[in-house]
């Protein structure tokens, strides 16, 4: 089946629209619990307290399900992305600011991140297509921040495009234990993350002492 016509969509009423997030919100801990392939439409229909019929009517398919869930994640992550844009300021501000926002969302949404991470490989076609285009549009904006950082002066001569794949690494993975209800916040983690990857990427001050050879 292919992705949900976006005009179509965009003519249902409130009501479909909300349910159909629910049934997106209600899946994302299934596939991160059981794994994609091995959650049923069954297991959906229980989950959601609906029959097999009017699910599809919300969802198209199991896949397009998946696809929705990577978006929820991806529209929450980009809304950040372009917060931090809007705001402006300098590339170590801005690189905090991401590492922020990308926290708040991963805080919020560890079941769909999870799946995000895990089961993209399942997407296909015009879906993978769309998901690769989105996740790069934003590393995109983080190779940016840093390329800026660096034609000003501010960080050392780096790689964008490597050293972009450190600070996702480092943030991403979060999920693994960054809990809604746990010890610590998603603003508790943001600011000591950017201390130590600022304090790792930053041109050291002239003068400085650098230590013993």
């Amino acid at each position: 089946m292919a992705p949900t016509d976006a005009s179509s969509e965009a003519r249902r009423s409130p009501k479909w629209h909300a349910r159909r997030q629910s049934i997106i919100d209600t899946s994302a801990p299934l596939f991160a619990g059981r794994g994609y392939h091995a959650t049923g439409i069954t297991d959906l229909c229980e989950a959601n307290d609906l029959g097999k019929g009017a699910l599809y009517h919300y969802i198209g398919s199991k896949e397009e399900l998946l696809a929705a869930i990577h978006d929820r994640v991806m529209d929450e992550v980009m809304l950040g992305a372009e917060r931090v844009a809007q705001a402006g300021g300098s590339p170590p501000a801005q690189l905090a600011m991401l590492g922020d926002e990308l926290l708040d969302v991963i805080h919020r949404y560890p079941d769909h991140v999870w799946v995000f991470l895990h089961e993209f490989p399942a997407l296909t076609g015009e879906r993978a297509a769309q998901f690769r285009e989105r996740r790069r549009e934003y590393e995109r904006q983080v190779e940016a921040v840093l390329r800026a950082g660096v034609e000003s002066g501010q960080f050392r001569d780096l790689d964008p495009w490597l050293t972009a794949r450190a600070w996702l690494g480092m943030h991403n993975y979060t999920y693994l234990w960054l809990r809604p209800g746990g010890r610590l916040t998603a603003r508790d983690v943001a600011k000591p993350f950017a201390d130590i990857f600022l304090h790792g990427i930053e041109r050291p001050t002239e003068g400085v002492d650098q230590g013993a050879e």
